[in-house]
């Protein structure tokens, strides 16, 4: 990735080498003849039928016709969120077999057990073309190809989110997209949707502090963020919340160096990453575990299946699981990492869900995501499958339907003509029990919002609240004064002096702005 007015050479480029190594294992062979999707070869790949040496050009241009409908469908939709990241291979291993005494999953079972992984890193609310450096959320997604099925611990690199109820998800999204009339950015959008959902202040104020801005991939911490369930091979359960620790040390930009970034190399945290592990400099990160039983979620401060809250360290230490390392770059960005379809629904046993709302959602959402965007038949990709056999006989046909499509077997069940069955015993999981309670819509948008901001803002020296103060006041000058009266409000609800920060913020700004 070349920056604005840098000269570049190709002997200090990473993947130059990769180029050189594809040319050896390739060097001597016969010629391998190019052919249509159907297999006829072509006699000449280089000009198109035309009438005479001046056309005009024919419909009967088979081969190139071909290339060009499938040019004009090459791009499948890009996501909705997370549209902008870089991928990378490589494998976890077990370094602490605690866990085991709260999950059973096999992929933990002994000490030095490694699994194979696929990682996903990107943006969050930005387009694929949008620079890397852009003060956002980042996603941190993990794929663990086990031989009891794919599990993907999908997450982002905060504790928190930004809502705590699904309903909002999708306005909160639409809040941080561009403008439906003008296409731009909407500075109005995003504070006046934070300002009516004070939940949002928790993650508000960790994305506009110092920790806004990672310095690349590598140097970035991830949370699975919400509650899950863990069971062990006594049937017993326990909550649990996932975090990786990088284990190159969190470095964060300061906006100056994130904006300069974003004009003179947009794509620096994509090949950062690639570039590392082609120095073959792999990054690694720590997984760990809090648990919390039953009992203690009955009594937790707060409720515990809430994303726009965490779990106290103190409380709820933290346990060591395992490492993950990267040591491999994909060799095909649109195959491996662009079609790579991660789903918190992708579960092995030992991993269950929590009652947090927000998890429940994203277990349908992210699937249906993918049916929509690769097709139904997503988990046929070869970056999508499972190391272990599939048999889903009435999972069928469809778009994008590879192989023999199950042949002539039934695709009913029960059936009387073949010998599937269901393993009750091997597989079900125990379940949460229910009490009597009213089923119902319950309001949560009134339950505390501001103790773990405080928190967390107190836990600022004074130069990194500066800071926050006027990264934020950076957007809020934008801002009808009536969206920036609120927020200055909610602010205050924090704290006094974190109200008084922005506002003053806000004047300076508005001076520099005059003069």
């Amino acid at each position: 990735m070349e920056p604005n007015n840098v000269s570049y050479n190709p002997l200090d480029d990473p993947g130059a080498d990769q180029l050189g190594q594809f040319a050896r294992e390739h060097q001597g062979e016969k010629p391998r003849y190019i052919t249509t999707s159907t297999g006829r070869r072509v006699g000449d790949f280089r000009n198109v039928i035309t009438v005479g040496p001046r056309g005009p050009m024919v419909l009967d241009d088979i081969p190139w016709m071909q290339e060009m409908a499938h040019f004009n469908r090459e791009r499948i939709p890009e996501r909705v969120v997370h549209a902008k990241g870089a991928g990378a291979f490589g494998y976890f291993e077990v370094t602490n077999t605690e866990i085991t005494k709260y999950c059973r999953a096999s992929l933990f079972s002994q000490l030095g057990k490694r699994t194979r992984v696929a990682a996903r890193f990107s943006t969050v609310a930005r387009e694929r073309g949008s620079s890397d450096t852009v003060r956002d959320v980042r996603g941190f997604s993990i794929r663990f190809y086990t031989e009891q099925g794919n599990w993907d611990l999908v997450g982002n690199n905060t504790p928190v989110f930004f809502v705590r109820d699904p309903h909002f998800f999708m306005r909160f999204i639409h809040s941080q997209k561009r403008n439906p009339q003008t296409n731009l950015l909407d500075y109005n959008a995003r504070w006046d949707f934070f300002t009516l959902r004070p939940e949002s202040l928790y993650q508000v104020t960790w994305m506009y502090s110092d920790k806004g801005i990672p310095d690349g991939f590598r140097h970035m911490d991830g949370w699975g963020s919400h509650t899950y369930k863990l069971i062990n091979n006594q049937n017993e359960p326990v909550y649990n919340k996932f975090y990786w620790r990088t284990n190159q040390g969190v470095k964060n930009l300061d906006t100056n160096t994130a904006n300069q970034l974003a004009a003179n190399d947009p794509d620096y945290n994509v090949h950062d990453l690639y570039d590392a592990i082609a120095r073959k400099q792999y990054p690694s990160w720590t997984l760990f575990i809090q648990i919390m039983t039953y009992d203690q979620a009955r009594r937790f401060e707060f409720n515990p299946f809430d994303l726009t809250k965490t779990w106290p360290e103190n409380d709820y230490p933290y346990i060591e699981v395992g490492r993950m390392t990267l040591d491999e770059n994909p060799k095909n960005y649109y195959a491996q990492v662009e079609q790579l379809a991660f789903s918190p629904s992708n579960r092995v046993p030992g991993i269950e869900f929590s009652p947090d709302k927000m998890l429940q959602a994203r277990v349908f959402a992210y699937a249906d995501a993918h049916r929509y965007r690769i097709g139904v038949n997503a988990n046929l990709i070869p970056v999508n499958c499972p190391i272990v056999s599939v048999n889903a006989p009435t999972e069928r046909d469809g778009r994008m339907m590879t192989g023999d499509n199950q042949g002539n077997a039934p695709n009913y069940w029960p059936n009387s003509f073949d010998n599937n069955r269901d393993d009750p015993i091997g597989s079900n999981e125990p379940r949460t029990t229910i009490t009597t309670t009213d089923i119902d819509r319950f309001e949560s948008g009134d339950e505390d919002n501001y103790t773990q901001v405080r928190q967390l803002y107190l836990n600022f020296n004074q130069s990194e609240r500066d800071r926050l103060h006027t990264n934020i006041a950076n957007d809020l000058q934008y801002c009808y004064a009536f969206i920036v009266e609120r927020a200055l409000k909610q602010f205050e609800l924090i704290h006094v002096n974190y109200a008084a920060g922005i506002r003053r913020s806000l004047q300076n700004l508005r001076i520099q702005n005059k003069s």
